[in-house]
């Protein structure tokens, strides 16, 4: 056996159809035998039910729960056979020659214990995580602290990613990662598989170290690529990333590192930790709150020329607004409107001007009657709706010009459409565009692109310039650049059954980025189309999914206030209601939680919906009191039709139907 291939999946079925249909053209490319292991970590997206129906030669090894990446990929590296052991992310495209390129490469260099590639992330830039140097104590704290970045290509600053040595180029290095890491079968047995110590994130750098240690030389071969969406695994603005991954790298300090440098080294990561948990919290709360402080600035500031404007004009007598008017009235008031607008949508996508209107007219009629009962803070009301006026036109104006700025129109209330070309054949365009409409996606496809000059196309290139038909070839890929210039094109879809991963990572490296464009891939016979918008990004898809109300804005606002309030309900009629609960103690611990945001009333269980929600107390399809257990598709597909379908109503239904389990545990 030449090679085993291992991967470790964890709820991202997308990402490993792709990425084992790359893998199987590879391996028949590889001209020796090979073996691929799957080893899924407890999955609920069906990813394993996936492998067996479309790969029935892969080994799967199905886990119970998630031991993490370390004892996973273990467990297919004590049986594997090959002569080289292949570490593969699922998330991950590889060329039809990397496998081949790689073991040649090996085999010419008998002192290599482990082997990187050059990486892409899925808009074809170059990854710098494909080589990278020790991280010794001064090396962290370089990278830790920001130097690294500044000084990327330094030998003494840019140790991390070894930005100094020429990426196109062979290197001896010190560290490979983890998504794609292929060791010798003989170095392994010498120095031992990956240490379990490592939940995520270290392992691999556990792993080189011991390479080295042992008298191997790990290589960075750019003699072959791969793309690396560094999808769900890898939010690197998240809490919970920084402290996995810094924990991580203290267990290495400690592990390896003297005693006393180990003290300094864990010192150090600890107060990165804290200082990188901090610097993430706080920049994904800014961008959360960055337009409702800017609305409240603009409000505040015309606010203050109207004050100033009144007093100098209007008011009967002519005397100065007291200090507390600016200081505690007019935030006041600019709470409450915001609220409301927000409330009624007003930051919800795509902005309507309607949904500003009816949320500032509702806060605007709410002051003008508290303001009745406070009499220090009886101002006029007057400014009041006059302040009502100027936030409607501060709110509009602002979201305006920001779209006039992005997209050079003043048509506020239209969501603006991506333009979309297919790259494939004319059958495989016409899949695209039903997958497309299916999943609700709003994108205007231009036409498709044919792969190669045999294809369907027009008489000439004039010609084929001139159409618009989504059903029409507009040229051929030896024109991409100036189809994605006139047609001003902002995402191509490449078709995974017409092109090669080597033809489509060739285009995503070759074609200009200026205008930006964004890419995706169809893989062959899915039902997702896959891309990522940058190597910090999540990797995201369009799946053949239909579109669910329960995760709209409004219906998610209005599920949270419906939550709140039936836990407040219930735990003023406790008295009464604990006595009819089949668990009593679960029953205020679900209503103390629902509170918190913790849980929701009702919710999925078995269905995979776009983004996660609220642990459920109640599914759907709890509420169809079966006589028998009722199978797992079943249930999926209840809770997928409560889910397209969701209104509050469909909550009060399933709560009175199963009021006696409201106290179940999850």
């Amino acid at each position: 056996m030449k090679l085993s291939i291992v991967i470790v999946n964890y709820n991202v079925c997308y990402f490993l159809e792709q990425a084992l249909l790359s893998v199987r053209r590879a391996v028949e490319k590889l001209g020796a035998p090979a073996e691929v292991f799957v080893v899924d970590n407890n999955s609920v997206d069906g990813s394993v039910a996936m492998v067996r129906a479309r790969f029935p030669e892969v080994i799967l090894i199905e886990n119970k729960d998630n031991p993490g990446f370390s004892k996973a990929n273990n467990q297919a590296m004590r049986v594997a056979k090959g002569e080289y052991i292949l570490l593969l992310n699922p998330d991950t495209v590889v060329e039809e020659d990397t496998f081949r390129a790689c073991c040649d490469f090996m085999d010419a260099h008998p002192d290599g214990g482990g082997l990187g590639v050059k990486m892409l992330d899925g808009q074809g830039k170059f990854l710098p995580e494909s080589k990278r140097g020790l991280p010794t104590p001064a090396v962290a704290f370089y990278k830790i602290f920001g130097l690294a970045s500044l000084f990327p290509k330094s030998r003494t600053f840019g140790r991390y990613h070894l930005g100094f040595l020429d990426k196109d180029q062979a290197h001896e290095i010190e560290v490979l990662s983890g998504a794609f890491m292929l060791m010798r079968r003989t170095a392994l047995d010498q120095v031992g598989l990956l240490d379990e110590d490592y939940f995520m994130y270290g392992e691999d750098i556990d792993l080189s170290y011991r390479l080295t240690q042992g008298g191997w030389k790990n290589y960075y071969f750019p003699g072959t690529r791969i793309i690396h969406y560094k999808g769900e695994s890898t939010k690197r603005t998240s809490v919970n990333y920084v402290f996995v991954f810094y924990r991580a790298m203290v267990i290495f300090a400690r592990k390896h590192f003297a005693p006393e440098r180990a003290g300094t080294f864990s010192l150090l990561i600890n107060l990165a930790i804290w200082l990188r948990a901090g610097l993430a919290v706080g920049q994904r709360l800014l961008l959360r709150v960055a337009p409702v402080l800017l609305d409240a600035g603009l409000i505040y500031a015309g606010m203050y020329f109207l004050k100033s404007y009144w007093e100098q004009n209007h008011k009967y007598v002519r005397t100065d607004y007291p200090p507390e008017f600016m200081l505690v009235a007019v935030p006041a008031y600019i709470v409450v409107w915001l609220t409301s607008a927000f409330f009624s949508g007003a930051y919800d996508q795509p902005t309507k001007t309607g949904r500003i209107v009816r949320g500032i007219f509702v806060g605007t009629v709410l002051i003008s009657a508290f303001s009745n009962f406070l009499d220090a803070y009886r101002f006029s009301k007057a400014l009041i709706i006059l302040g009502g006026v100027w936030s409607i036109a501060a709110l509009v104006g602002r979201r305006l010009a920001l779209h006039f700025y992005r997209y050079r129109d003043l048509r506020l209330n239209e969501r603006r459409q991506k333009n979309v070309a297919i790259v494939g054949s004319a059958q495989e365009s016409r899949r695209v565009r039903r997958l497309l409409e299916t999943a609700a996606v709003q994108a205007r496809i231009i036409g498709y692109v044919t792969p190669n000059a045999e294809a369907e196309a027009h008489s000439s290139p004039s010609q084929q310039f001139t159409t618009s038909s989504p059903d029409d070839a507009l040229g051929e890929v030896r024109q991409l650049d100036d189809i994605i210039r006139i047609y001003a094109l902002d995402e191509l879809i490449f078709c995974g059954k017409d092109l090669s991963a080597s033809q489509i990572i060739a285009l995503m490296v070759t074609l200009p980025q200026d205008p930006p464009v964004a890419y995706k891939i169809l893989p062959e016979d899915s039902q997702y189309i896959i891309g990522s918008s940058s190597k910090d990004s999540p990797g995201d898809y369009y799946a053949l999914d239909i579109a669910l109300n329960l995760y709209q804005p409004q219906q998610a606002r209005n599920k949270r206030i419906f939550d709140v309030l039936v836990a407040l309900l219930l735990l003023v009629t406790a008295p009464l209601l604990i006595w009819v609960q089949k668990e009593k103690t679960g029953f205020l611990r679900n209503c103390l939680r629902v509170l918190t945001g913790g849980s929701t009333w009702v919710g999925l269980r078995q269905a995979e919906g776009p983004r996660r929600m609220a642990r459920a107390v109640l599914s759907p399809a709890d509420a169809a009191h079966a006589v028998a257990a009722l199978p797992e598709a079943t249930r999926r597909r209840l809770e997928l039709l409560y889910a397209k379908d969701y209104e509050p109503s469909m909550d009060v239904s399933i709560m009175l139907r199963c009021l006696r389990e409201l106290g179940r545990q999850e």
